[in-house]
């Protein structure tokens, strides 16, 4: 099983983003006011508690409560701002994205798998 962390501060992203040269990285954008990101974020965790891929970072910004950090992410990683939003970074590079209802962890795992 993986964890995740959240990341609640620009030093922590910043940190997060350049780890992301050396090892891959999965954000999830989660909206806790969403029904359709509780929805996902309930996908993203199984997927963390099923057999996750373990050369990957996971991290955690929630978008209301760290708005600058999530706009920051979308500015850094040319991926424009949805929530729900999961953003596979390799190499400080978008690998692939998906928001809403597309964030399973059946989708999950076929891409970082």
């Amino acid at each position: 099983m993986a964890q995740y962390r959240e990341i609640d501060s620009m030093e922590g992203w910043n940190e997060t983003f350049e780890a992301s040269s050396e090892r891959p990285t999965v954000i999830f954008k989660h909206s806790t006011t969403c029904p359709v990101s509780a929805n996902a974020y309930r996908e993203f965790n199984e997927y963390l508690n099923g057999n996750p891929r373990e050369d990957a970072d996971y991290v955690l910004v929630k978008v209301i409560e760290s708005r600058p950090i999530s706009l920051q992410i979308a500015e850094d990683t040319a991926v424009k701002h949805e929530s729900p939003q999961i953003i596979y970074l390799d190499k400080k590079a978008k690998v692939w994205s998906a928001s809403h209802w597309s964030i399973t962890k059946e989708h999950i795992t076929a891409v970082l798998d």
